[in-house]
């Protein structure tokens, strides 16, 4: 197939206090890396995370927020911007406009919950 259209109504909320829309995943491609669509409310933000083995990338459809990775000083990202997270680094977003901040994020390898390690909850 040579278009594919995510279903919105699969929108769901995580415990990293974002939505998440699953876009190409390890259960419809067998392609190398993943998308998912996040969308963090205002005034949110993320939970401490990381993702074992899996480069991250987001890139910022709309809104504006604050990025921490890792023990870097943390950053202000808006629209357009891509940002980079090496494997196993610690990270979070935080939602600092007044809409939604909405990213994609894109796994290599794809995203699993095997390589998920939530920060916060330990």
């Amino acid at each position: 197939m040579f278009l594919s259209k995510p279903d919105e109504s699969k929108e769901f909320f995580t415990n990293e206090r974002c939505h998440i829309l699953e876009i190409l995943d390890n259960h419809n491609s067998n392609k190398p890396f993943s998308i998912a669509r996040a969308r963090v409310e205002p005034g949110i933000t993320t939970a401490w995370h990381r993702l074992s083995d899996i480069v991250e990338y987001y890139y910022i459809l709309s809104g504006i927020g604050f990025m921490e990775i890792g023990e870097e000083e943390g950053f202000n990202v808006g629209k357009n911007d891509i940002i980079t997270i090496p494997a196993s680094f610690a990270q979070r977003v935080q939602n600092t406009g007044e809409e939604d901040l909405i990213f994609l994020a894109i796994c290599n390898p794809p995203f699993t919950d095997a390589n998920y390690e939530d920060l916060e909850n330990v």
